[in-house]
């Protein structure tokens, strides 16, 4: 049985999660490669303690990098846009960063 901090690995912070953040009550996190959106919904509910809405779910394949002659590939991630309802409190990790 998996925690729900195996299944949520660590908050997106960029331009545009913020921008998601202030206009519809939208976070960003990056999740296990392995989960899905019932899994994501429920961890966020219970970590926070929040209501979520929506979980949409976007897999990231790893970039191509190149030291010299030799070349590799970052690591394939996913990450998933979790939208709050409307009478939800916000997440109190993300209040201090707008």
């Amino acid at each position: 049985m998996r925690t729900p901090y195996d299944v949520i690995k660590k908050p997106v912070i960029s331009e545009k999660s913020m921008m998601k953040m202030q206009n519809d009550k939208t976070y960003v996190f990056e999740v296990a490669t392995d989960s899905n959106k019932t899994e994501v919904k429920s961890a966020v509910e219970a970590i926070f303690d929040v209501k979520v809405a929506k979980v949409t779910i976007v897999n990231v394949s790893g970039k191509e990098k190149r030291m010299g002659v030799h070349k590799g590939y970052r690591p394939d991630t996913k990450k998933a846009y979790v939208k709050l309802t409307e009478d939800s409190k916000t997440i109190e990790f993300f209040d201090g960063m707008m």
